[in-house]
This record gives structure tokens, sequence and C-alpha cells, in this order.
């Protein structure tokens, strides 16, 4: 009798892709890298580093290590990579905050994830308090809940902090939107 082998569903969240220019990186091109690394049923979501593989490893860190050595080699860039199991993510959006990812347009609903081994609380000590009645904030496990008011974004401490040296290399953000796509959910927002 043959054992069947389980292969696991995952997202590796690439920081800073096709984004303003700069690490362009072609998805079909991506895609292949993945596929020569050996996962499969390998998909791209969006256009900006969103990369869906199943394969029947488990150390997270271990995949994220050899993906970014591998776009190194075969693209030129260093981009962190986060890897985490859909099923994780599916569990994050069904531990969210009332107030986040709603229908309202006024707002604008991210998920933080940390390519460091820092806590959660690590980085909200780093960045700071939110911006009274601008943003909040929360925490999950191992990510963080963000959401902002989009009229005074530019007010908004995590606005700006988020990209500040020191504190943008530890991070990837992805939307409210992008999250429920890479786990295959209907999207809320138009």
């Amino acid at each position: 009798m043959t054992e069947q082998i389980h292969l696991e569903r995952y997202a590796a969240l690439l920081r800073g892709v096709n984004q303003s220019g700069k690490n362009r990186i072609p998805m079909a091109e991506l895609r292949q890298v993945f596929c020569d690394m050996g996962f499969t049923d390998v998909k791209t979501i969006l256009n900006s580093g969103n990369v869906l593989f199943s394969c029947a490893g488990d150390d997270r860190n271990q995949m994220g290590s050899q993906i970014t050595e591998q776009i190194r080699t075969s693209f030129g860039y260093e981009i962190p990579v986060g890897v985490v199991k859909i099923r994780h993510l599916e569990n994050v959006l069904g531990h969210a905050p009332a107030w986040w990812d709603t229908e309202d347009k006024s707002r604008y609903h991210n998920l933080i994830f940390i390519l460091t081994e820092e806590s959660p609380q690590r980085i909200c000590d780093l960045i700071g308090e939110p911006s009274e009645g601008m943003e909040q904030t929360g925490i999950f496990e191992d990510v963080i809940f963000w959401s902002y008011d989009l009229s005074s974004y530019q007010k908004c401490r995590w606005w700006k902090r988020t990209a500040e040296k020191g504190i943008a290399e530890k991070l990837t953000i992805r939307t409210g939107n992008t999250i429920r796509k890479i786990c295959g959910q209907e999207v809320h927002h138009a």
C-alpha cells in the first residue's frame, strides 16, 4: 500500500515587488521559478508578489529563505519573503476585529505580516500608538490588523512609520481584499 503524502497549501508574500517600477518580476517567470523549486499547483494573485503553492514541507522559515535565494539568483533582487499557510490565513480572517475590513469605503484595511523574528507587540511598540480617531490596530497571533481613515491617512502615525527605514524591511503589508483573494474568498469591496 502506498503512503499518501499530504500537501499543504501556502502563500509566499514577497515584499516590494512590482511597486513604483521597482523590483520588476513578471508573474509568469516567478511562477516558473516556484515550479522549478519543486512546488506544485503554483498560482500568482495580482501582480504584487503573492504566490500560492503546495508542498509537503512544513518549515516556513526555510521555505522563505530558499525562495529569497532563488529570487536573488533568478532575478537579481534581494526580496524578503514571508510564507504562511492558507489555513492560518483563513483562521486569521475568522478572528478579525469587527472594525476591520468593513464595507465602510472611507477606511482602508490592511494586514501586516512580520518578516523577522520580532513579535507583533514589538513592532507595535516600535511604531507607536495609532493616531487617535484616524487609525486602529489590533494583534491576532502573528499578524497586526490595521485600518485607517482615507481622508487623513497622511497624518496617520502608522502610515508614515511603516515605510520608515528600520521598520519597513521587517514587514510586508496586504489589503483585506488581497488576503480574501489569497484565501479564495469573495472580496467585500468593489
